[in-house]
């Protein structure tokens, strides 16, 4: 069994403490590492516990004949194009439970026609999470807000609308909040 555990990490953009960090119950950064490389035998319990920690199935550590892999062909910087200087792989977006996507229909603020925004439920005890983000909370009678949150206070949230000039909106104890994670554009 060869592990991609370093691969989709970097490809989610994690740090080894990070991902330590976000292992239930935590571990340490050099566990991962040594997991990553191969020092250390990857089971079906730390399969299962850093795919939580990444966001991903499994199935997605493990190389097998039949993926597809989207590489990175060419890196994109202030200066320019250049190729990458060691072989990396892309993530599409993974269905999970605890997603809800937006589609934006007409571009507004930062988003334009044909956008999928990819948000992810957070549990009641890690709605901090969203400070400074963009968020979706639904409302009463099918109605939802979308905006960024800019405070809370207990439970009270406070959303500027993605719109220029738009009013602060204050949403009291909302049955759930997704943070806005991932842009899908079509270009």
């Amino acid at each position: 069994m060869i592990s991609r555990i370093r691969d989709v990490r970097k490809a989610r953009g994690m740090t080894l403490d990070q991902v330590a960090k976000a292992c239930k119950p935590p571990t340490t950064p050099q566990t991962i590492g040594r997991l990553e490389t191969g020092m250390r035998t990857v089971s079906v319990d730390w399969l299962n516990r850093i795919a939580d920690a990444l966001g991903v199935e499994a199935n997605e550590l493990v190389d097998h004949p039949q993926r597809n892999d989207v590489g990175v062909a060419a890196i994109l910087g202030p200066h320019g194009v250049h190729a990458p200087k060691k072989t990396a792989i892309v993530l599409p977006p993974t269905p999970a439970a605890d997603l809800v996507a937006v589609t934006v229909s007409a571009g507004i603020g930062d988003y334009r026609a044909g956008d999928e925004i990819w948000c992810r439920r957070l549990d009641d005890g890690d709605y901090g999470k969203a400070l400074n983000r963009d968020v979706l909370v639904p409302r009463p009678a099918g109605r939802f807000l979308f905006g960024r949150m800019i405070d809370r206070q207990d439970d009270k949230f406070l959303l500027l609308p993605v719109t220029a000039g738009g009013r602060q909106q204050v949403v009291t104890d909302p049955p759930w909040i997704a943070v806005a994670e991932t842009l899908v554009r079509a270009l």
